[in-house]
């Protein structure tokens, strides 16, 4: 799939571009992989980190310095590229909304670049990372990624005769990633607290680790057709016993729910579930518009029933503390 392809990805010097690198160059012979970002530090550190771990496969890497604002840097960075990951967002729920205008800029000025400049230079397929904030959005980063989400599928409209997909891949915080709570109680740990804070006994989250969250890509490259979005069947934990299996027997003061924050992570809606299917290990939620009719659903799977949904709070499968410890220790020896 990935052999002698050019790959680009966006805001590439990020925990999932890191990983999806390494993961592409341990698995497959691309012709080009280009790192797009705008930390031109964070661009070193990574490339000085791909020539350690991968002497003789890291000379197809490439490091572009630009931002998905610049539309003419996009141009010249998508000549000859293949496929495109779309990974690059400010992120920060914080920050969106003391900076809504920044959040605009970057999340869907630059989603609508992505998708110009894409066009416009002959890209096959495009695959953008989205997140449960997307659905029903109660922060501005949510806003703005759900916004992002309708270009893209969108997106498929206007490709006319050209060869070239825009599908999306939804998940939440990937355990351990820049953000999450994870490293927010190892921090606290290292310093020896006996307390974890917890915003709300209620809370759960979906796990799915870096790996998890590359395959998923991996799968929409392979499938994608167009304005699909993808999410993978992952188990949920309680917030609650995370802190005791990262610290067990610890106090945990609930301190209120923060501004912004859910209680659950929510992938799919009752809405969506008249266009979604279920597959062995992911869900696929297909578009719906006029033009999505020609696209069949992939016949492999089977349509969910209405009303369905699916969220960290509602799921089938559930992490316990012991099961939790593991997968920590996992993630701890892979990074």
């Amino acid at each position: 799939m990935l052999n002698n392809k050019t790959i680009l990805v966006t805001g590439g010097t990020g925990s999932f571009g890191n990983r999806f690198v390494e993961y592409v160059l341990e698995n497959y012979n691309p012709k080009k992989i280009i790192i797009y970002s705008r930390d031109e530090f964070k661009q070193f550190n990574m490339q000085n980190k791909m020539k350690r771990l991968y002497p003789e496969k890291s000379a197809c890497l490439r490091f572009f310095i630009g931002d998905v604002r610049d539309v003419d840097r996009l141009y010249r960075a998508f000549e000859g590229v293949d496929y495109v990951i779309h990974a690059a967002a400010m992120k920060q729920v914080p920050a969106c909304e003391y900076n809504p205008n920044e959040a605009i800029k970057t999340n869907i000025h630059g989603a609508q670049n992505i998708i110009e400049a894409a066009l416009d230079k002959g890209v096959k397929k495009v695959v953008a990372l989205s997140t449960d904030k997307a659905v029903n959005p109660v922060n501005l980063y949510g806003g703005t990624k759900l916004v992002s989400d309708k270009l893209f599928i969108a997106a498929n409209a206007y490709a006319g005769d050209k060869d070239i997909s825009f599908s999306i891949v939804r998940y939440g915080n990937v355990a351990g990633s820049r953000g999450s709570v994870i490293p927010f109680f190892q921090e606290l740990i290292d310093k020896g607290e006996s307390k974890l804070p917890i915003t709300d006994y209620r809370m759960t989250r979906f796990w799915i680790s870096l790996d998890e969250g590359v395959k998923l890509v991996i799968k929409a490259l392979e499938e994608a057709k167009g304005g699909e979005t993808f999410i993978s069947k992952i188990p949920s934990f309680k917030i609650t016993d995370l802190a005791q299996a990262m610290l067990p027997g610890c106090e945990m003061p609930e301190v209120g729910i923060r501004e912004g924050e859910k209680l659950h992570e929510i992938m799919i809606t009752t809405e969506d579930s008249m266009t979604t299917y279920e597959y062995d290990n992911h869900f696929i939620i297909y578009p719906q518009m006029v033009w999505a009719n020609r696209k069949a659903p992939n016949p492999t799977g089977k349509k969910v029933e209405d009303g369905f949904s699916y969220s960290s709070g509602n799921n089938t499968q559930w992490l316990t503390v012991e099961e939790i410890q593991q997968r920590l220790k996992e993630e701890i020896g892979k990074h």
